[in-house]
């Protein structure tokens, strides 16, 4: 492993305890403005000093983040689908290596299909981009999105996760962000890349606190979550709750009382939602699947689910 792959893996992953805190702000680059994402650089700005990382799309880096910002990037570099289509795994790569190097980023997350209509196309897509990765020093986050495809007790489902997690893993991914589950242990024991485990739908604050400690607990290096964060109604109570569990290893009554405290000072940073309550369309399946009806996006607009 070259000098910089290490480099940036150190900054997506921390050195001083191995693991990580991403806050994914990507669902807008087949979502539109999601719920809680209308005006990015006011939901993302003040939460990135608390965060491990951003994940982002070029776009919304350009525009809505100051370039004083320090938090590490890592580029959602796939896409060209829409919560339009039927099919959400014909997907392509639409930002190069060479983009991500001039925007600095620290690493690159696309992500496979695995048992879609299109998963040929999107392995491929991995495969090319560990390559050009590789040459480069830039790491690769593999995503293992569902699409409609396939149904919720299909990916739900830890042979299904350990499926899509080692062949990412085979194709060279750095890491891999998936979803719990039942038999978690399963999913991390059989993948020899580190974990990341995907946030998933908008959960009430303690559900979401209770998740991210049973991910750790088992085996994961790390979350990177978006809705349970930036819809929550004190986004820096739950980014400082999630970051004290993750980091710190304390429990899930201390880390609720972390966001607890936070919310009655008033310093819920941007956000909405009432505490606990999921925001209109963030009741849908998690990321790449198809997502509930109106939210942001409109009626009959999937909304919410890319994490």
């Amino acid at each position: 492993m070259s000098w910089g792959l290490e480099n940036r893996l150190s900054k997506i992953i921390r050195p001083d305890t191995g693991r990580t805190v991403m806050f994914a702000v990507d669902h807008g680059y087949f979502l539109g403005p999601t719920s809680g994402l209308e005006k990015p650089a006011e939901a993302v700005v003040p939460l990135a000093p608390y965060a491990d990382t951003l994940m982002l799309t070029r776009g919304v880096l350009r525009q809505c983040i100051p370039s004083t910002v320090q938090t590490p990037i890592v580029l959602r570099v796939s896409g060209g689908n829409s919560v339009l289509e039927d099919d959400l795994s014909d997907e392509t790569l639409m930002t190069s290596v060479e983009e991500c190097l001039r925007l600095n980023a620290v690493g690159m997350a696309l992500s496979i299909y695995v048992g879609a209509p299109h998963q040929h196309q999107t392995l491929k897509n991995l495969g090319k981009l560990v390559g050009k990765g590789e040459r480069y020093g830039m790491p690769v986050i593999a995503v293992t999105a569902v699409g409609k495809a396939l149904g919720q007790e299909i990916t739900r489902d830890a042979r299904y996760l350990a499926l899509a997690s080692r062949i990412a893993a085979e194709f060279g991914a750095h890491i891999v962000k998936t979803y719990y589950c039942e038999d978690f242990e399963r999913v991390t024991g059989t993948c020899p890349v580190p974990i990341v485990m995907a946030g998933g739908k908008k959960l009430p604050e303690r559900d979401a606190l209770v998740l991210t400690k049973n991910a750790i607990d088992g085996g994961a290096v790390g979350v990177d979550m978006g809705r349970n964060i930036f819809q929550s109604d004190s986004p820096l109570g739950m980014m400082k709750a999630v970051s004290a569990i993750v980091h710190k290893g304390i429990g899930v009554d201390d880390a609720y009382a972390v966001y607890e405290d936070e919310k009655r000072a008033g310093r819920g940073g941007a956000g909405g939602g009432d505490a606990g309550a999921s925001p209109a369309g963030a009741g849908g399946p998690g990321a790449g699947e198809a997502g509930g009806q109106a939210g942001a996006s409109g009626p009959g607009f999937g909304d919410d689910r890319k994490l």
